[in-house]
C-alpha cells in the first residue's frame, strides 16, 4: 500500500495509510501513516466493532489534515481489545479545499 500512496501522492491526490507493520511503512516511505499495533489482517479492528472501525477511519482522516511534513507515521496508541471506543465528533474535521 505505501508504494501506491507514493505514486497517488505524486498525482497530486493526498493518502493516508493504516498501517500494522510500521517498519515496512518507514521503509517504503509512506506520505502520511496511521500505525496501529493490531494483528495483520485487522487494519480497521475487531469484526462486529463499528465504533472501532469508524474511530481509526477518524483518526486517518484527522492525520491525513494535520501532518505538517512527509513520512509521519502517527501511533494512535490503542490496544487490541483492550480500549473502549467512543464515537468520533466528524464536526471536528476540518473541510478540504479542492
Amino acid at each position: 500500500m505505501g508504494l501506491i500512496a507514493r505514486e497517488v501522492e505524486a498525482a497530486g491526490i493526498p493518502t493516508v495509510v493504516i498501517s500494522l507493520a510500521k517498519e515496512i511503512t518507514e521503509s517504503v516511505g509512506v506520505p502520511r501513516s496511521l500505525f496501529v499495533k493490531w494483528p495483520l489482517g485487522h487494519p480497521l479492528g475487531e469484526a462486529m466493532m463499528p465504533t472501532q472501525q469508524r474511530t481509526l477511519i477518524f483518526d486517518a482522516l484527522v492525520h491525513l489534515q494535520t501532518a505538517s511534513e512527509p513520512g509521519i507515521v502517527a501511533e494512535p496508541g490503542y490496544r487490541w481489545r483492550r480500549h473502549v471506543y467512543a464515537e468520533p465528533d466528524w464536526a471536528q474535521l476540518q473541510q478540504i479545499d479542492g
